[in-house]
Formats: C-alpha cells, sequence, structure tokens
C-alpha cells in the first residue's frame, strides 16, 4: 500500500505543473487585464506600462508562470488587482465553501445511498418508478430554477430561512443551499446506486450468501451494499471538487461569498492572480480526493489489493 501511496504522489505531480499550466495560459489570454484594471476608459500608455510592470505581466508569459509557481511553493499566490493578497481571499471564501461542499456530499450519501439501495431492492415497483422519475425531474430542471425557488417559497414566502446566508453562515443556514447544490448530484447517486444494486443483485456471490441462510440485513450490507458501492464512490469522490469550484450559481443566489463568487468576480473583472490561486486549490483538490477514491476502495472490496 505504502509503495502505491507513493507511486500515485509521484504521479501526481505531472498533472498538477500540467492543469496548472494550462489553466495559467487559459486566463492569460481571456483578455487584457490591465484594461479591466482601468474600467471602462482606456488607460494612458504609462498607467499600462506601469501596471504590467507592478504585476509582471511586462514579462513573457513562461517567465510570469515559472515566477507563479515558484511563489506558491512557498504559500504565495500573489496579489489581487484591488491590492488584497489572494491568500486573504482564500481565507475567506474556502471556509464557507468548504462547509457548502460537506452539507451537499451528506446529501449525496445520506440520502442519494439511501434512496438507490431502496429503490434497488424494489426494482419495477411504484417505489422505484416514483424516484425515477423524480430523480430524472430533479435532473432536468437547472440548478438556478430550483435555487431561486427555493429561495423564493422558503425564504421570501413563508420565511422559513434567510434568503441571503451571512458570510458566517453555520450548517444548519446552508442546509437549503447545500441541497440546491447537490440536487442534481444527488439525483444522479440515487440511480447510479439503484442500478447496481439491481445489477449485483442478480450475482452469484449474492445468492450464495442467501443459499447460506444469511439475515437479509447482512447479505445486504455486507455483501451487496459493499460491492456495489464502488461506482458510487468513484462519483462521489470527483464530485467534491466540481462541488466546490461549480458554485458558482449557487452562491449568487444565496449571496455566499466563497469560492464559486471569487472565481466570477475574478473572471468578470479579468483578475487573473485570483482565478489562477484559486483554481490551483481546486486542482490540488481534484487530485487528493482521487487518491482517496482509489485507497477507499480496497476498503469497499478485499480483493482488491495495491502493490
Amino acid at each position: 500500500m505504502g509503495r502505491y501511496v507513493a507511486r500515485r504522489l509521484l504521479q501526481m505531480v505531472p498533472v498538477f505543473f500540467g492543469a496548472t499550466l494550462l489553466i495559467f495560459l487559459m486566463v492569460n489570454v481571456m483578455g487584457d487585464p490591465v484594461a479591466g484594471l482601468c474600467g471602462e476608459r482606456a488607460c494612458d500608455p504609462a498607467t499600462a506600462a506601469q501596471l504590467e510592470r507592478e504585476f509582471g505581466l511586462d514579462k513573457p508569459l513562461w517567465q510570469q508562470y515559472a515566477t507563479y509557481m515558484g511563489n506558491v511553493f512557498t504559500g504565495d499566490f500573489g496579489t489581487a488587482f484591488n491590492g488584497q493578497k489572494v491568500t486573504e481571499l482564500m481565507a475567506t471564501a474556502f471556509p464557507v465553501t468548504v462547509r457548502l461542499t460537506i452539507v451537499a456530499i451528506l446529501f449525496e450519501v445520506v440520502v442519494g445511498i439511501t434512496l438507490g439501495v431502496v429503490t434497488g431492492l424494489r426494482r419495477g415497483r411504484p417505489a422505484d418508478t416514483t424516484v425515477l422519475v423524480l430523480t430524472l425531474v430533479v435532473i432536468s430542471v437547472p440548478i438556478f430554477v430550483t435555487g431561486l425557488l427555493l429561495q423564493l417559497l422558503l425564504g421570501v414566502r413563508w420565511g422559513w430561512i434567510r434568503p441571503s446566508v451571512p458570510p458566517e453562515a453555520t450548517f444548519t443556514q446552508l442546509l437549503v443551499p447545500g441541497l440546491v447544490l447537490a440536487s442534481v448530484s444527488l439525483a444522479y447517486v440515487t440511480r447510479l446506486t439503484r442500478t447496481s444494486i439491481a445489477e449485483n443483485l442478480r450475482s452469484d456471490y449474492v445468492r450464495t450468501a442467501v443459499a447460506k441462510g444469511l439475515p437479509r440485513r447482512r447479505v445486504v450490507t455486507r455483501h451487496l451494499l459493499r460491492n456495489s458501492l464502488i461506482p458510487v464512490v468513484t462519483f462521489i469522490g470527483t464530485d467534491i471538487g466540481a462541488l466546490m469550484g461549480g458554485a458558482i450559481l449557487t452562491e449568487r443566489i444565496f449571496n455566499i461569498h466563497g469560492v464559486g463568487y471569487q472565481l466570477y468576480q475574478g473572471i468578470l473583472r479579468q483578475n487573473t492572480q485570483t482565478v489562477v490561486g484559486f483554481v490551483t486549490v481546486l486542482v490540488l483538490v481534484f487530485l487528493i480526493a482521487n487518491l482517496l477514491v482509489d485507497l477507499l476502495y480496497a476498503v469497499l472490496d478485499p480483493r482488491i489489493r495495491y502493490a
């Protein structure tokens, strides 16, 4: 196991550099940052040259990337165009987005897997058909429609929640935004779990366990569920980074100043330092989540061993 982890960590190094280089190039060619700094009026040549020197934009792209990566390894993600450190923006944005992501993942794991197991064991019955229809509706409706509808009903009409979430939002205040963020993924987890359960229910090892006279609960939890969760764990593991980086709509609807909000503001104002810095951290989240998913395979299926 140790050798496998070491090998995977070494494989993550070129992936990290390749992904950050690609993001750095894409962000730096999406527009002129200096023009974004000056607003609607064009900067005079002297001011533009001074800003380029101040933020290192007058250097070649490869040199800008090398300088940026060298600073990253010292914990310096650069300075936003408003003069604020990117690490300061991260310190305020990531905690609330992490809490929001945890709430969303809990919805996926608890509600999604539970519904998937129930419908998979009752395939073809009314409960199965109802859940399939509901999940199809959830997948078909855009997140901004679901978010605005819940905000209007629960926040404005009925007053059950606050329509706008404060920056220091607790887990309780993030329940509805977390449900909105997880809605589509929750539907996919439900359908994926249902399909996996229904397929493995006809497997030889399940029939053997039933023929031995094992209790139904033990057959489901010890034999059927553990093997059926492997594709579900893969989906949830890759979904962690997607939820953190793709929360732009949810955070805009509920006025949450998290990672999605900062990315939106950075793209809108062509603030390359902010966008590249936040995406760099999200790349690390993706890589670590995928490593943890691979290690979790051996826990779910004892037949899997890493050399």
